[in-house]
């Protein structure tokens, strides 16, 4: 398991967090997620096995959010 930070856009609503928290939460080989509204970040714990960096961040950005770093 491995958890990356991703910087966000800047989050406009508490629906936009739960929006990305939900989707992440039904991605296969994620195990855990939290998205800080405050902060425009999603922490997220992976089974690098299972999911790739990328693919999180498309998951992210297919709901229309701009994913700008990660770390």
């Amino acid at each position: 398991m491995i958890t990356k930070t991703y910087k966000l856009e800047t989050l406009t609503c508490p629906s936009c967090m739960a929006k990305i928290e939900g989707a992440l939460k039904k991605t296969d080989g994620v195990k855990d997620t939290e998205v800080l509204f405050n902060s425009s970040k999603a922490k997220v714990t992976f089974d690098e096995s299972i999911i790739e960096s990328e693919d999180i961040k498309f998951v992210i950005e297919r709901l229309g959010y701009k994913v700008l770093g990660e770390k």
